[in-house]
């Protein structure tokens, strides 16, 4: 039997403290990789052959305003370096002050159009002051990224789940998530334009991927996301929400079952997470979901709204213990 359900996928925020140059590169901690084909063709001859230049040439959130909770490190991290490659400025939440006041050091600070506040998402006032002092320092607020969750302790028997940490896991990862849609709202319904996106997990889609409360957490963000879509629309403002498999991070590793352990914390937890895959030859990282992030928030997906975009290699889609394609 696969025991993806001890990874509690996507919900982290820190990233592994050890890890070799080219993964720490596809955490986005490192140069970009490069297209194999090199150097990306001449605008003038793409246009003339009726296309445009690849989105990698250009600045996808040039002039953009966005806030990321959970921003200080892992998955939210790469989305904040990402965004700020593409020309965003970047207001950082997070409860973690060190890491994200680092991070904004490290990207440049104000001088660099990104900040840092102090935002615990179970807070409605921490999070209207982050929206608040995002909007006021770049004069508005286009894009809300709320990916801030925790994942719960691993517990193998609902007799003994705690209930006070099953409601503090609904407390982050879905009242959270409606504060920031809440208070995203605010601001971009007068603006008649914006974009929200949140962080599921493929444990939104099936069950034993997680924790039971995490599992209805993500569940919830689903609906949150379809709803508030509804509701927003005919005021240009779109809502999706994205849906991880298992990424590498120092939040989701510790999960980890103890037979699949040996030496490379990190290599362990890619054989262990890819063996368990259905799409095989490809690690699924931080960078990888920041770029799904990336599109739903730019005006490559203007008309994408109400999505919950898998970013699972195909895993939600089969039952893999049958083994149908197998001789």
């Amino acid at each position: 039997m696969c025991h993806m359900r001890q990874l509690h996928p996507d919900s982290d925020n820190a990233s592994p403290t050890s890890s070799p140059p080219q993964r720490q590169r596809a955490l986005g901690f490192g140069d970009r990789r490069r297209s194999a084909e090199g150097a990306s063709a001449d605008p003038e001859t793409m246009a003339a052959a009726g296309s445009s230049p690849s989105s990698s040439s250009s600045k996808r959130l040039e002039g953009k305003v966005a806030l990321v909770t959970g921003g200080a490190t892992g998955i939210g991290e790469a989305i904040v370096r990402l965004f700020m490659e593409h020309g965003a400025k970047v207001c950082i939440a997070d409860i973690q002050d060190e890491a994200g006041q680092q991070l904004r050091d490290a990207l440049g600070g104000d001088a660099q159009g990104v900040m840092f506040v102090h935002c615990d998402v179970t807070s409605e006032e921490d999070v209207s002051r982050a929206v608040d002092a995002a909007a006021e320092r770049f004069s508005a607020l286009d894009v809300m990224v709320n990916n801030a969750g925790v994942t719960g302790t691993k517990v193998t028997d609902i007799r003994a789940v705690d209930f006070a940490e099953a409601r503090r896991v609904l407390d982050v990862n879905v009242h959270g998530v409606f504060l920031g849609m809440k208070h995203a709202a605010r601001v971009m319904i007068p603006q008649k334009r914006g974009s929200i996106v949140s962080l599921a997990s493929v444990a939104s889609a099936i069950g034993g991927m997680g924790p039971h409360a995490y599992t209805a957490s993500k569940h919830a963000v689903v609906g949150l996301t379809k709803s508030v879509a509804a509701e927003l629309g005919r005021h240009g403002v779109r809502v999706n929400c994205v849906s991880p498999y298992a990424v590498p991070t120092a939040l989701s590793m510790p999960h980890l079952p103890q037979g699949a352990r040996a030496d490379d914390a990190l290599k362990d937890f890619l054989a262990f997470v890819g063996g368990a895959a259905n799409l095989k030859g490809v690690d699924v990282m931080p960078e990888d979901i920041a770029q799904a992030v990336l599109y739903l928030a730019s005006d490559e997906a203007r008309y994408v709204s109400a999505l919950n975009l898998m970013v699972d290699g195909g895993v939600t889609a089969v039952n893999l213990n049958l083994k149908p394609f197998e001789e």
